[in-house]
């Protein structure tokens, strides 16, 4: 037996994610998925082929594997929700990847570029935010939790989906946004805000650190916010080797998250092989 996604039914699933504390971000992504898949079905009714056939399709046009089975992940969420159990899809099984493309992982060299290029432009702002996300490992939408009283404090409170984790700031960054806080005259709240008093979004941060790539010289496709918390991540591993507290901070519920963020690139990968020396 079929059944037909209404519009009823999405804002109902909507609601129900809101009240599972998904964050905003996550909200929209999963309602955007079941949208396009309603798209495509059209006025037929959803059956398990059909799903099946959704798949498909998405991997014939080229998506990466992760990305549909992310789109896999919000359609199950839906279907779970629905009790539409039988309408479930199993994802793509995905080999853990041991390397990441040089191509897509921002490295130390160009995160320092970019810094100086934003200080060029007299952009202090853009230069602070890349420092603060790439020295403390938050997330973007954490942002807003760097306040003036955080930084005084010389650390944050993250508290997101019902979880609650202290973010260090290091002596060196504390210094340069209390210094910061005193020029913008900045009394209370969000230390990075736009011209309107608004914390500094995910879009706003994006377009200006894309803004910057042709002076940096860095290729805009690995400049991205999330690619500095990457790039932290890295660095952290690399000092402790301890990917439980690594976990910890970054604030990963599974370490299997974790372990993504901490691939080496393919040239330190090839490096590591070729010290072996098992060729004789």
């Amino acid at each position: 037996m079929g059944m037909i996604i209404t519009e009823r039914a999405m804002k109902d699933f909507g609601a129900h994610l809101k009240s599972e504390e998904k964050s905003k971000n996550t909200v929209e992504k999963y309602l955007r998925d079941v949208r396009v898949f309603a798209e495509f079905v059209g006025d037929k009714e959803v059956t398990k082929g059909i799903v099946i056939g959704y798949k498909q399709q998405l991997l014939e046009k080229g998506f990466a594997v992760r990305s549909v089975n992310s789109v896999l992940a919000s359609l199950n969420s839906l279907f779970s929700f629905l009790g539409r159990h039988d309408c479930r899809v199993k994802t793509i099984k995905v080999q853990r990847q041991i390397y990441c493309p040089e191509e897509k992982e921002l490295s130390k060299a160009e995160y320092e570029r970019l810094c100086r290029a934003a200080q060029e432009k007299s952009n202090e702002r853009l230069n602070l935010i890349l420092q603060t996300i790439c020295g403390t490992g938050i997330r973007v939408s954490e942002l807003s939790f760097i306040t003036t009283e955080a930084v005084k404090r010389g650390e944050a409170v993250v508290s997101l989906k019902g979880k609650s984790r202290t973010v260090f700031l290091v002596k060196s960054l504390q210094k340069k946004l209390l210094r910061y806080i005193e020029e913008q005259k900045i009394v209370a709240g969000a230390v990075f805000i736009t011209r309107t008093g608004k914390p500094m979004n995910r879009a706003n941060i994006w377009r200006e650190m894309k803004s910057v790539c042709e002076e940096a010289k860095v290729n805009p496709q690995k400049v991205f916010p999330h690619n500095l918390r990457h790039l932290f991540a890295r660095v952290f591993y690399g000092i402790e080797r301890d990917i439980a507290k690594l976990a910890d901070i970054l604030g990963h519920s599974s370490i299997n998250t974790t372990r993504i963020y901490i691939v080496s690139s393919g040239t330190e990968h090839r490096r590591r092989m070729e010290s072996m020396k098992l060729i004789l």
